[in-house]
């Protein structure tokens, strides 16, 4: 079963404290740049949260002791769903209907 996408949010920034609001179940998430709608990343995964928090955009560089690298304005939205197969066709048929739409669109 498969649930409604979110709204987008604004991706949170962990020097300001801020969380990620999303399902701790199976689901499909995607992030884009906020600023050009440009796609970041996709995924089918068993924790959207688990996910989503494992993206991180370079909040520190490899060198602790460097300044932080700036991180890029992201947004993300997710769709929950019963299981990690549920959440993988969903994704495919995502997938392909964009690829259909590109195609048509060239």
């Amino acid at each position: 079963m498969i649930s409604t996408w979110s709204e987008w949010k604004r991706y949170p920034r962990a020097e300001r404290g801020e969380n990620i609001d999303a399902p701790i179940s199976p689901g499909i998430y995607e992030v884009r740049y906020a600023s050009t709608g440009a796609l970041h990343s996709f995924g089918a995964v068993d924790n959207v949260a688990s996910a989503l928090a494992m993206l991180t955009a370079g909040s520190k560089s490899w060198f602790s002791r460097r300044e932080t690298i700036a991180t890029p304005d992201l947004e993300y939205r997710t769709c929950a769903t019963s299981t990690k197969a549920d959440a993988k066709a969903a994704a495919d048929r995502m997938i392909g209907r964009r690829e259909t739409y590109m195609s048509g669109a060239a």
